[in-house]
């Protein structure tokens, strides 16, 4: 009698045990939703600025993409993916003020992130001087730039709408594509890259799949024509999509700044790259993941990152006279602002954000095109398994190099600055900088 009794009070035990864990695990909640954001006109494409004409047709579809996913203290937090080149901090302001004033949303629980296809469209206006664009197509993209906030905001609305009880599990994999560019040039350099593949699957409380989130750090530049496409991102998410109807796939680009697809140029490349991205994602679908629980603590804030010394105005009245004409365009924006302001900005804000899952994940987004080195440094100092570094959020301002690829100097280390407007490169600072502010936020978001 004594035994019988027990062995129920051990089994009642264990049953509440293990209803405590589902319950944690169930107290989720979270709703997806996406939105076609193809053009519906021929409208010039961003990435390449030797393109020379808008774009001649549509290979692939474009989506704006939107995961809601609510813990128990019944505070969503909203992560959207676009499949875009970029998005400038004053189209992110716009979105952010709009889902606070509808929803609520505050900015430390949005993030943006960007799949830096290089066959979508120009969208905002910051960067057009880089394009030679006529005013029509100006117009065009103005047009094109209102219709897609209007929808990055709808179908942030849309995810809330439908949020729903929902379990998360969080594992990595490894895909082997990405090649550091940089040593193309010169093979003489390192070759750091990050072949990770964090995955994120969202399931309903019977197990079905909703939601797959999954990340890589890589160039979205397999492909160069006119035809508006995902690029390989694109076809990883549909082939995603075909194995699991009903699912929906979304792409978070990581640290690849100075990684390429590599060969490419082809369809066919870009292609089978998106399906050894959707293999990596069913092995870790196919493996017991890692199950997800709250409390989810966020974090959100800006850190002034330094320019080198800049350029006088003498030094920008020669450069009117140099022979590239993307530098001549430079010195002359500078020195408009030079005109308009009475000096140049000696820093740029650069805003880090943070997302704690429980005590198993944290998701740090970067802004910028992040070289891979920051992925490397910050996994290993936050934990290999724990932590999802992701890139192109929230702002593509320029490219963020760490202290060795801006001491070795190349696009990356420097010269890209010109496209993106920027008083200078950065100072050596940068890397410090951002690293320490991650830490400061990776703190606060602690469990």
């Amino acid at each position: 009698m004594k035994t019988s009794i027990k062995h129920l009070v051990l089994f009642g035990l264990a049953a509440w045990l293990c209803g405590t864990a589902s319950g944690a695990q169930s107290a989720w909640k979270a709703g997806v939703a996406k939105v076609k954001i193809t053009p519906g006109e021929p409208i010039w494409m961003a990435g390449y600025a030797s393109r020379d004409k808008p774009s001649e047709g549509v290979r692939q579809d474009l989506y704006a993409k939107a995961l809601a996913v609510q813990d128990d203290t019944g505070k969503p937090s909203v992560l959207v993916t676009l499949d875009l080149v970029g998005i400038e901090r004053e189209m992110a302001n716009v979105i952010a003020g709009r889902c606070l004033k509808q929803y609520g949303i505050t900015r430390d629980r949005l993030l943006l992130n960007i799949s830096h296809t290089h066959s979508g469209p120009v969208a905002g206006l910051s960067l057009m001087p880089l394009y030679k664009l006529t005013a029509e197509q100006r117009d065009v993209v103005r047009r094109y730039t209102d219709g897609l906030i209007n929808k990055v905001v709808g179908v942030l609305g849309t995810s809330l709408q439908n949020l729903a009880p929902a379990t998360l599990e969080f594992k990595q994999g490894l895909a082997g594509f990405a090649v550091n560019r940089r040593r193309v040039s010169n093979r003489s350099l390192p070759g750091p890259v990050d072949h990770d593949v964090p995955v994120l699957k969202v399931s309903d409380p019977a197990g079905t799949l909703r939601a797959v989130v999954v990340g890589y750090a890589c160039h979205a530049t397999c492909l160069s024509d006119l035809q508006i496409n995902g690029d390989w991102p694109g076809y990883a998410q549909e082939e995603i999509e075909k194995a699991h109807p009903g699912a929906t796939a979304l792409f978070v680009q990581g640290c690849g700044a100075d990684s390429n697809p590599l060969p490419r140029r082809t369809v066919e490349l870009a292609v089978k790259y998106g399906q050894i991205l959707a293999a990596a994602v069913e092995e870790v679908l196919g493996r017991p993941m890692t199950p997800l629980s709250g409390p989810m603590k966020t974090a959100f804030e800006c850190v002034d990152v330094a320019f080198q010394t800049p350029p006088t105005r003498g030094e920008l009245e020669t450069r009117l006279k140099d022979k590239n004409v993307y530098r001549r365009d430079h010195a002359r924006r500078l020195l408009d602002t030079l005109d308009r302001e009475g000096k140049l900005p000696p820093s740029y804000p650069y805003p880090i954000q943070v997302w704690q899952f429980g005590t198993k994940l944290k998701l740090i987004a970067l802004a910028g095109e992040v070289v891979v080195d920051y992925s490397l440094r910050l996994k290993a100092q936050h934990g290999w398994d724990s932590t999802w570094i992701a890139s192109y959020c929230n702002d593509i301002l320029a490219y963020i190099p760490s202290v060795r690829v801006l001491k070795e100097g190349g696009y990356e280390g420097g010269e890209a600055m010109i496209y993106f407007g920027r008083t200078g490169p950065f100072s050596e600072a940068v890397e410090e900088t951002i690293v320490e502010k991650t830490g400061q936020l990776v703190k606060r978001t602690a469990p």
